[in-house]
């Protein structure tokens, strides 16, 4: 159990971008002890049970069970191909927007040809 949770802590910490310090910090525990408990060393854990809940917002559940790195990857990657997806459809109208403005452009340098002649 303690290497499932410690497991857990350091997916956690990561993907609150939480140095092992800061988290720590949260739990008023030394970096070295934060850092026992994620290596599954020990089982103080449990004594910041809920606490832990509260910093990382998760249920109980969540902090125990074993594959959470693999939820917690796949959310984070799905919110980036999100935000991927999301910016392609911006570049695509700006770079729509330029293909425009070039077309007016060769319209205007067209007719200011023809009144040279």
């Amino acid at each position: 159990m303690n290497k499932i949770v410690g497991d857990n802590l350091k997916v956690l910490r990561k993907s609150k971008n939480m140095s092992q310090e800061e988290a720590a910090d949260h739990l008023q525990i030394s970096q070295s002890a934060y850092a026992r408990m994620e290596r599954g060393e020990s089982t103080s854990w449990a004594i910041h049970f809920n606490k832990i809940c509260q910093i990382f917002e998760i249920s109980p559940e969540e902090l125990v069970r074993k594959g959470l790195g693999d939820s917690v990857y796949e959310s984070l990657m799905n919110t980036e191909r999100q935000t991927e997806i999301a910016m392609l459809g911006v570049y695509r109208k700006i770079i729509k927007q330029y293909e425009l403005q070039i077309e007016d452009l060769k319209t205007i340098i067209k007719h200011l040809n023809k009144g040279k002649n």
